[in-house]
């Protein structure tokens, strides 16, 4: 019946029934093209508007410009026999976005799914640290507040010393270095997270000295007093900047506290480092 009202007082007034444009009228080139001024979360919100919409967003020429140049190089670290077959540069986007183990799942790399920006992870078990191997000093302790599953405990020592290095095509800009690292030996009791800091000694008599050099010079340095029991902080080591990622950058990192007057101990660490715009 209301149909029927509202075809006759079309009638009455001399007027068609004209039917609105929507979303889905737009050609879906325009959205694309709409689309590539979107971040790329902001793109995958969109793409829940409607079917036009998720269609548009799946162009090729909306992602290419947004994954990092060297994205065929991490793909190759991360499936050899694979590399861009048959993806769309979207699906390699997302895989991208999750942490992608590589060298033995020693390594992990992922892209900062806003940005683009790639990051890197590194396991304590691919560095060179004095007396790792002796028992009396460190244990590799299994745990859940470290992406790979473990991290390296130190009981105590005179020297602790941390070295180590990575060759990676990266794009072109600015990177900061990060050691993460932890006071004290964390278990869970009923359920709570709980700090045991009895073994925590010695951090307070001299700074951690942290550095990096890269493979064309580069060199940054710092100094910290370590004094986070119970929390996983960021200590930065630097910066070092990217000119060409056709080319393999190659550095060099460290964490050394040498105090032959003090033992250390009970500390948890691993290492980090992320593009920085």
């Amino acid at each position: 019946m209301g149909a029927n009202a509202s075809a006759l007082l079309g009638e009455a007034n001399g007027f068609a029934r004209v039917r609105w444009p929507e979303l889905e009228d737009i050609p879906e080139s325009c959205m694309a093209l709409i689309l590539c001024y979107f971040d790329p979360p902001e793109i995958i919100k969109l793409a829940g508007l409607n079917r036009a919409f998720r269609a548009a967003s799946s162009a090729d020429f909306i992602w290419e410009p947004k994954l990092p140049s060297t994205y065929p190089f991490i793909l190759s670290k991360l499936m050899p026999d694979q590399g861009l077959q048959g993806r769309s540069k979207k699906d390699i986007y997302i895989s991208l976005c999750r942490p992608n183990p590589f060298d033995g799942g020693t390594k992990e790399v992922w892209i900062d799914k806003k940005t683009g920006g790639v990051c890197l992870a590194i396991s304590s078990k691919a560095m060179a640290i004095t007396g790792i191997d002796d028992r009396r000093y460190w244990n590799h302790i299994p745990t859940d507040e470290s992406r790979f599953q473990t991290v390296a405990y130190l009981q105590q020592m005179w020297w602790l010393q941390v070295d180590g290095d990575l060759e990676f095509k990266l794009p072109a800009g600015t990177y900061s270095m990060f050691f993460r690292l932890q006071l004290g030996r964390i278990c869970k009791r009923l359920g709570r997270r709980v700090c045991n800091s009895d073994n925590v000694h010695g951090w307070k008599t001299k700074p951690a000295h942290f550095q990096l050099t890269t493979h064309d010079g580069q060199h940054a340095e710092s100094r910290c007093i370590l004094d986070n029991i119970g929390n996983w902080l960021h200590y930065h080591i630097g910066d070092f900047v990217v000119k060409d990622a056709d080319s393999f950058t190659k550095i060099k990192f460290s964490l050394t506290q040498i105090d032959c007057t003090h033992k250390k101990g009970g500390a948890m660490r691993r290492f980090r480092f992320y593009m920085s715009h």
